[in-house]
């Protein structure tokens, strides 16, 4: 079965027959686009997040998205995942968690190992413990391409890293290899998937730690330089968010062989960032009729990669997906989104 037409009867499956959901993160970037995606198809979620990264505006926006009706089966706790009450009653009565909820950032982590480390390793422990303890059916997280390290192996496959480049790689590592632990101790299944820099609207443009995509974008529309780090020809897999909401649902509804292992989501292409401003600089002069100013070059940035690549092949295998969201029409959605919100990431 083509992996697009998988993902339709999932779809098609979850409307016929609604269930229950916890989102850790949800007032997140994704976190956000998955609580949007299951009030659509009528699902019933439960939402936890602490605003550490997170904001209300996020969740205001969905709910303007998918309407009073849809909005009053979501349940928000604002909690937090180092808190181990606050998991289980994320938790309680769900079949399904998408795990989500981290402290991120590469830079954030090399500045403040300790919290990266609280919330990202104790806090996954805490969602394991109580998903476990409740006897949820699914259990997917966020896992992330960090945890290639400095493997320069190209495209990146799932078996094979690298050693950890950052404080944030190891914890994203340690996730997997609870994970993996949780199996083999306690017979709890799961799936993680490995991000590859995913982009799209709702994403936070400020901040000292705001991803390249938003943070460009929102200096585009301020009139300010945009900064590059390195020569430019740093390249990455960029995966617009379709593509990851997609995957959450395929792994959530896995089976069998597909279940305890982790996956690449991404787009199998890789962009260069004097690729990426060129293309963000020609959606914005469109969209303003003002002419962007020329990148600015600056020093590589510590616990960067030079490249990265991701062979999605198992992922397409296993779970059927499929990245039918290019990034050149992912990029012209997310321009036209940000020039709407005024740049800012929230309604103005």
């Amino acid at each position: 079965m083509p992996g697009s037409n998988r993902y339709e009867q999932v779809q098609a499956e979850l409307r016929g027959s609604p269930r229950s959901w916890c989102v850790t993160g949800v007032a997140g970037f994704i976190g956000s686009h998955l609580l949007e995606k299951l009030l659509a198809l009528g699902q019933t979620v439960v939402g936890l997040d602490n605003f550490a990264t997170g904001h209300p505006h996020n969740l205001d926006d969905v709910r303007q998205c998918v309407g009073e009706e849809a909005w009053a089966r979501f349940t928000f706790i604002e909690g937090d995942i180092r808190e181990l009450d606050d998991c289980r009653a994320a938790v309680n009565g769900v079949r399904h968690v998408l795990h989500q909820a981290a402290m991120g950032s590469v830079p954030r982590s090399l500045e403040d190992p300790i919290t990266t480390n609280q919330a990202n390793i104790d806090g996954f422990l805490n969602m394991l413990v109580a998903a476990r303890d409740e006897g949820v059916k699914s259990f997917t997280y966020a896992a992330s391409s960090s945890t290639y390290g400095d493997s320069t192996e190209l495209p990146k496959v799932e078996e094979r890293i690298g050693k950890p480049l950052s404080p944030y790689a190891v914890t994203k590592y340690v996730n997997e290899l609870y994970a993996d632990v949780f199996q083999r101790c306690y017979g709890f299944d799961t799936v993680g998937l490995r991000y590859f820099n995913v982009f799209g609207p709702r994403q936070d443009p400020d901040g000292a730690y705001a991803a390249v995509i938003p943070k460009w974008i929102g200096k585009m529309l301020k009139g300010e330089p945009v900064y590059i780090n390195g020569d430019g020809e740093t390249s990455r897999d960029f995966t617009y968010i379709d593509n990851a909401v997609q995957a959450n649902l395929l792994a959530a509804t896995a089976e069998g062989e597909a279940l305890n292992r982790v996956y690449n989501v991404a787009c199998g292409e890789r962009t260069t960032l004097n690729e990426l401003f060129e293309a963000l600089a020609k959606g914005i002069e469109q969209a303003m009729g003002w002419a962007v100013p020329k990148a600015q070059y600056r020093d590589f940035r510590a616990g960067d990669v030079r490249h990265s690549l991701a062979d999605v092949s198992s992922a397409s295998e296993r779970i059927a997906y499929v990245p039918d969201q290019a990034v050149d029409t992912g990029l012209q959605e997310v321009v036209e989104w940000f020039v709407k919100h005024g740049g800012v990431g929230e309604p103005i």
